[in-house]
């Protein structure tokens, strides 16, 4: 009993969806036929039309339970309503068989094709998520590694080495830079619980509000000067302002993520350009830079943590470079945008990502 539970379950699902295109499918196809009957006298049409919508039922619908209910109900539909003798089951007339049997093939075929695509569709989609679970595993025990050892050593060296070996100035200083390593670790284990969510498929999750753009770059900016003063900012952005439905701790992580990715590997980066334009329903924010660019070989694995393993000598082995743009192309995807990376001619590269502004899972 419990087999066949399941084989219902997975073949002959039952939805308020499927029952919906059904029900439309049916009906349209329907008062099509009504509308081309007041035109010509001729019903070589009908079982086109029903064919098709058995088509359009069967694509859109789980299983094989709508496909075939669609096929069966055209068949009744077509011999009562829509040849002769009309209002009359009659299933003598020539050629219907065919026709039947026709309906049902292409609502067997139909359902069989897209189930078997969409299993298939799940497998890859489950596929792409447990390797991209894989690399941001392998990013963290990288990515982690460098703060906690930069605070574990500025500890040791006030604990050990202070008193008179150290001023309190030294002692402060140590202590400040453990302290910002600690923040940027609990930052890291927010954005990495952030990612687990999204990555099992609960995108829903993400609450978006209307937010202004240039609010969230201060935010960024500010950060990234907190770190990194030598490295000159400039920000474009529209005279009008542009609202965009986001989750703004998370968008400031993608922008942080990506300046600090400009600074650190751009190796002789000195400034930075930060930009937002609107570009029809959506809206792209970049990251431009000044550095030594991205080797042509690295570009296909920017985004999916797995760089510091390649080999590469391009994927330099400091943090952010593996699960920080893992994490903005994860964040970024969750939003309903896309993300991606190109040199620039003059020298230097762009990182750029949309954010649509309609406001859609919030």
């Amino acid at each position: 009993m419990t087999r066949i539970k399941e084989f219902l379950k997975k073949y002959f699902p039952l939805s308020a969806k499927g029952w919906a295109i059904f029900a439309a499918a049916m009906a349209v196809a329907s008062a099509l036929c009504w509308m081309l009957g007041k035109i010509t006298s001729s019903d070589t049409h009908v079982p086109m039309i029903f064919v098709l919508a058995v088509l359009v039922v069967a694509l859109c619908t789980e299983g094989y339970f709508y496909g075939l209910l669609a096929a069966g109900s055209s068949v009744l539909g077509v011999n009562y309503a829509f040849t002769y003798p009309y209002l009359k089951l009659d299933f003598s007339v020539y050629g219907y068989p065919l026709t039947f049997m026709t309906m049902l093939a292409v609502g067997f075929a139909v359902s069989t094709l897209t189930t078997r695509l969409k299993a298939q569709e799940k497998l890859r989609a489950e596929s792409e998520r447990e390797k991209m679970r894989a690399n941001l595993l392998r990013a963290v025990s990288h990515d982690l590694r460098t703060p906690l050892t930069a605070i574990s050593g500025s500890i040791a060296t006030v604990l050990e080495d202070g008193g008179e070996a150290l001023s309190k100035e030294q002692q402060r200083e140590l202590l400040l830079d453990a302290k910002q390593d600690a923040d940027w670790l609990c930052r890291m284990v927010e954005n990495l619980l952030s990612i687990t969510r999204i990555s099992g498929g609960e995108i829903g999750r993400i609450k978006k509000q209307d937010e202004i753009v240039e609010e969230v770059f201060s935010e960024a900016v500010l950060n990234f000067r907190k770190r990194y003063s030598d490295v000159k900012i400039s920000v474009s952005v529209p005279e009008e302002v542009l609202l965009v439905p986001m989750d703004a701790m998370l968008i400031e992580q993608v922008i942080f993520n990506l300046m600090d990715n400009a600074r650190t590997h751009g190796r002789r980066t000195t400034g930075i350009r930060l930009y937002a334009r609107q570009d029809g329903n959506s809206v792209a924010i970049g990251v431009e830079d000044n550095g030594v660019g991205i080797a042509p070989e690295t570009l296909p694995h920017l985004f999916d943590g797995s760089l510091q393993l390649s080999g590469s000598g391009a994927a330099d082995t400091t943090r952010c470079m593996g699960i920080g743009l893992s994490v903005c192309r994860s964040i970024v995807e969750a939003h309903g945008g896309r993300i991606y990376a190109e040199n620039l001619p003059q020298g230097g590269a762009r990182v750029e990502f949309s954010l649509p502004l309609e406001n859609k899972g919030a």
